[in-house]
């Protein structure tokens, strides 16, 4: 396969904060029970802004004393929450819907500067979030259950869907209010009440929500305790008041919840990371599909479990992919939020991530792959890597196989149909993939036989609220958006009448 020589990518910076963030912060303490209050440990979080390295406010550290105080407060709501009719919890969801879009701009101001998201990522957020608490608005007053009827003799039955309970919920630092919002919307609509835990890295968008949202939706529905997995988590999975645990993380955070879960047989709903292959067929348009892996690769920085990270493309047609891949993404604008719209891709969350993808990045050198085009850490101040792609990537190499999660592709290349389905499957991960052909066969073929939970054909990360969002193996299991997550969030009561006696 051609190499191309690799470019320099250059940082592009604003000379001052030009988002207002220090007006727009919320109150630090734990949202319970309708208000803040201040936490049981004197304990803080810095949060940091990853494009300036900035502290731009500190946060609680939560206790399990902390968790047990908001689970109370939900236990008690949730008995009135969980009576009202679908209608009264659309019209609550609806407001919320409201609220964020009123507040839109103070949204995502606090996105870009806690997550470095350049600001038509973050618009795009806040846009979604919206959307996503209007949909389960209509979708509660639309729940289906198998008809009632006379199933045996003399009887008559009815199937109930009925809440689960209090629901602990875990949202990533990756898309704070949106991936707040995949849970907080539907758990809500089945007339569940939350005790919810942000990422100590992100938590500003989720107390601002809690800030606007307080005296206007029922006290103690919604209930935010900031603070670290091992302490906050830990006590949200093992809490005996808790029915549910809902997280959106890692695979090492989802096997943790699971564990302390199990103990009390508590039902979990995990979503967890992803290594997306993108099968490029020999009739494929090659220029739009490496158009696609622009878009949806490097999308958020690559920070994202969707993200079209892993590329096979037929051997016939590699090094034309190739080139016009490596062309795309020199394209790619990097820069803080504040330095314009024209902004595509932001820096990594913390140090900490940072330091692990340039890792991955030194061993794929050090392994003698091929840096197509960046590769390298971007001077300055701000966690910024430059937008890579990796060629010449064998088979099972762990650059292809492990989550990256930052904005780096490899490519690898394949030789048959079978030997293309079988290398995506050998993956440990189950949650999307996407297949680009015009072989109408293909396309329907190809996904059938592929093991992850959403298939694109000829697009990648496209998403709407009325289809799931989940994944198999690794990935963990249970539906985000669509009425699939209503289900998730409820059980269902068989009650039999004897109308013989």
């Amino acid at each position: 396969m051609t190499t191309t020589q690799p470019e320099t990518f250059t940082v592009h910076r604003s000379g001052s904060d030009s988002t207002g963030v220090a007006a727009l912060l919320p109150p630090t303490g734990h949202f319970i029970a309708g208000s803040f209050v201040p936490g049981s440990s004197r304990e803080l979080i810095d949060v940091v802004n990853p494009a300036t390295e900035e502290i731009i406010a500190s946060v609680q550290a939560g206790s399990a004393a902390d968790v047990d105080a908001a689970v109370a407060a939900a236990v008690q709501a949730q008995k009135t929450w969980g009576a009202t009719t679908p209608k009264e919890r659309s019209d609550v969801l609806n407001l919320i819907a409201n609220i964020i879009e009123t507040n839109r701009d103070a949204f995502e101001a606090l996105e870009s500067a806690n997550t470095g998201k350049p600001r038509p990522v973050a618009e795009d957020d806040v846009t979604s979030t919206v959307d996503t608490f209007r949909f389960m608005a209509g979708a509660c007053r639309t729940l289906t259950s198998m008809a009632g009827g006379d199933y045996a003799t003399g009887h008559t039955s009815v199937i109930l869907r009925e809440p689960a309970g209090v629901v602990g919920v875990i949202t990533p630092w990756n898309y704070p209010l949106l991936m707040a919002a995949w849970k907080v919307a539907p758990i809500l609509a089945a007339g569940n009440s939350i005790v919810l835990k942000p990422s100590e890295q992100t938590p500003l968008s989720t107390l601002k929500l809690a800030e606007l949202l307080a005296g206007r939706i029922p006290d103690g529905i919604l209930n935010v305790v900031t603070g670290q997995g091992r302490t906050v988590g830990q006590r949200l999975s093992e809490h005996p008041d808790i029915s549910l645990v809902a997280l959106t993380g890692s695979v090492a955070s989802g096997q943790a919840v699971a564990e302390t879960a199990a103990r009390s047989v508590k039902r979990v709903h995990l979503e967890l990371g992803g290594k997306a292959p993108v099968l490029v067929f020999a009739d494929a348009d090659l220029p739009a599909a490496a158009a696609g892996v622009r878009n949806a690769g490097y999308w958020n920085a690559g920070q994202d479990c969707g993200a079209a990270c892993r590329v096979l493309v037929h051997e016939s047609v590699a090094e034309e992919f190739t080139r016009h891949l490596v062309r795309e993404v020199g394209t790619l604008v990097v820069g803080s939020p504040d330095a314009g719209d024209e902004v595509e891709m932001g820096p990594m969350i913390s140090r900490p991530h940072f330091e692990r993808v340039k890792q991955s990045l030194e061993e794929a050198k050090a392994a003698g792959l091929t840096i197509a085009i960046g590769g390298s850490v971007m001077q300055g101040t701000g966690y910024f890597l430059e937008p890579t792609v990796i060629t010449d990537v064998p088979a099972g190499a762990p650059i292809a196989t492990h989550e990256i999660f930052g904005p780096v592709v490899t490519v690898e290349t394949f030789s048959s149909t079978d030997e293309a389905v079988r290398r995506a499957n050998e993956s440990p991960y189950g949650l999307s993939a996407s297949v680009w052909t015009h072989d109408s066969s293909l396309s329907l073929r190809v996904p059938k036989q592929l093991d992850f939970g959403t298939v694109w054909v000829n697009a990648h990360l496209v998403l709407a609220c009325e289809v799931p969002w989940g994944g198999f193996k690794g990935s963990g299991y249970g539906r985000d958006l669509s009425l699939y997550a209503l289900d998730d969030y409820s059980r269902t009561k068989h009650v039999m009448i004897n109308h013989s006696a």
